[in-house]
């Protein structure tokens, strides 16, 4: 029997639009605003710019909501993170994520604003984002889960708070994420609220195992708060060999906002100025893009090596 707590978790996020994939588990999926708007013809989000995914046939999903900390600018709600009663396999997630997407978008299909061949293409997706909330490396099956996608086709991202290194070694995502959200130690405890002591560390672990791989480091700025020591946060990309890092405004929503404040909220401006103050602490990072309306500017590195995943 599931808990009153886990129960009215599901229908809170049930009411905004998870679908989930057991009435037993926390693994769920839900499409994001681009995907919507993507669907109805409109933008693409920044994906799409810096990397060529369409944005309507995106699969928005998570494993499972259960996370090991807690970030003050996550727009997700801390009360409804909860325990899993029971662990999706990674054969039931592949084989429900198609019905469970069809179901979300179900209603567009009468949109005037709605191709038929826009909607066909939705309902064919070919990238799944393991990012909707939650920690998925807190999820056991998470490298199979990733290989069963890549096997049928998928375009795989996988985005991580970097605090569990032995299984992002395990995982090869088509890109994998690791957020960095502070120049130093002192400034990441009060911010992300790591529930596990030593979180720093294996955070830098997993930046060490981007070398080589397709992969992002994944900056949000809090103006106020982590917008300092652009060198700082320099010499940790550097030191990552990640090929892209993306710096990122925070955006003041959802339950972020009983944490902090619209003046949290940094302009596109002061990203970009942001982001070329720590340009120039790099030397083999450069800007190379930016989306202003997602307040995020995109620098690649300019040598690299062979790429395996």
């Amino acid at each position: 029997m599931r808990s009153p707590r886990c129960e009215d978790a599901r229908v809170a996020l049930q009411k905004q639009g998870y679908q989930f994939f057991s009435p037993d588990a926390t693994a769920a999926v839900k499409p994001c605003m681009w995907n919507k708007r993507a669907l109805k013809g409109g933008e693409m989000c920044y994906k799409h710019q810096f990397y060529g995914i369409e944005s309507h046939r995106c699969v928005q999903m998570t494993p499972t909501l259960r996370c090991n900390q807690r970030c003050l600018f996550c727009w997700r709600s801390f009360e409804h993170d909860v325990s899993a009663e029971r662990e999706c396999t990674p054969a039931e997630i592949l084989e429900k994520v198609r019905g469970l997407q069809k179901r979300a978008l179900s209603g567009y299909k009468v949109s005037q604003y709605v191709t038929p061949d826009r909607f066909a293409e939705a309902l064919d997706p070919t990238m799944v984002a393991i990012s909707l909330s939650g920690e998925p490396t807190l999820y056991s099956g998470l490298p199979e889960m990733i290989d069963l996608f890549n096997a049928e086709g998928f375009t795989t991202f996988l985005v991580s708070n970097g605090t569990r290194p032995d299984v992002i070694a395990r995982c090869h995502p088509f890109q994998t994420y690791i957020s960095l959200d502070a120049p130093d130690e002192e400034t990441y405890l009060p911010l992300c609220n790591p529930a596990e002591e030593g979180s720093w560390e294996r955070i830098h672990e997993s930046l060490k195992l981007l070398s080589g791989r397709r992969s992002a480091v994944r900056t949000t700025v809090v103006k106020g708060i982590n917008d300092i020591d652009p060198a700082g946060y320099a010499e940790q990309y550097e030191a990552s060999g990640a090929r892209f890092i993306e710096i990122k405004g925070y955006m003041y929503l959802g339950y972020s906002r009983n944490r902090l404040s619209r003046e949290n909220m940094p302009a596109h401006e002061e990203i970009r100025r942001f982001a070329e103050e720590v340009a120039g602490h790099c030397t083999n990072y450069r800007i190379v893009d930016e989306s202003p309306i997602s307040r995020v500017v995109l620098m690649e590195r300019t040598e690299r090596g062979d790429e395996t995943e």
